[in-house]
């Protein structure tokens, strides 16, 4: 296992959970969620996605990027929401806040190919992400594709950090185990995905 990956196993109880989807909810209100596409292929991502922040990740023809509005709306992401600002302040050992919150939404079948996240000019702060909903399979890598891959459960209320050297491993959701919690009305599953894009000001 890399070193900077942890996995805080209930770091949210029910009531956090309860508040923190209720604060999701406004959020999509605002910035509803919508079907990113590939770049290049145009081939649509199995989950859907909104955005809270400054900024917000999106991808398409154009590529994958950072942009400060909803690429259907036009209109600003919502703000972070302050439960989400004092996860990372307690958890990410990192002097700034972060300014993108990618809200995922996996429905029945959606999953998260192997990836890297390396869209962002700053890479020395941490990907921190929360799980609500149902469990999913996550799989955690090395620095090449063809590294060895651990898999390891996801329930809700649990936050993944990485850092470190665990930063820029690829990772991924095998699966949704679909029916596993009652925590949304609709069933799925919500991941939200909180970065740094940008470095710090230089003092």
């Amino acid at each position: 296992m890399l070193v900077g990956f942890r996995h805080l196993k209930g770091h949210f109880d029910r009531k956090a959970q309860l508040a923190l989807m209720d604060e999701i909810r406004a959020i999509i209100t605002q910035a509803p969620l919508y079907t990113a596409t590939m770049p290049r292929t145009g081939k649509p991502l199995s989950v859907r996605m909104s955005n809270a922040g400054e900024l917000g990740w999106v991808s398409g023809i154009e590529g994958y990027r950072y942009q400060p509005c909803h690429p259907e709306t036009g209109r600003p992401w919502p703000p972070i929401p302050e439960s989400l600002l004092r996860l990372w302040r307690d958890i990410a050992q990192w002097p700034g806040d972060p300014e993108a919150c990618l809200v995922n939404y996996y429905g029945p079948g959606a999953k998260m190919g192997s990836h890297v996240d390396r869209d962002e000019a700053e890479v020395g702060a941490p990907v921190i992400s929360v799980s609500l909903g149902d469990r999913a399979v996550f799989h955690l890598g090395g620095l090449k594709r063809s590294d060895p891959k651990w898999r390891m459960v996801l329930s809700s209320g649990d936050v993944v950090v990485l850092g470190g050297e665990a930063r820029l491993a690829y990772h991924g959701i095998d699966r949704i185990m679909a029916g596993s919690s009652d925590l949304l009305r609709e069933g799925g599953r919500f991941n939200l995905t909180l970065r740094r894009v940008t470095p710090l000001p230089a003092a």
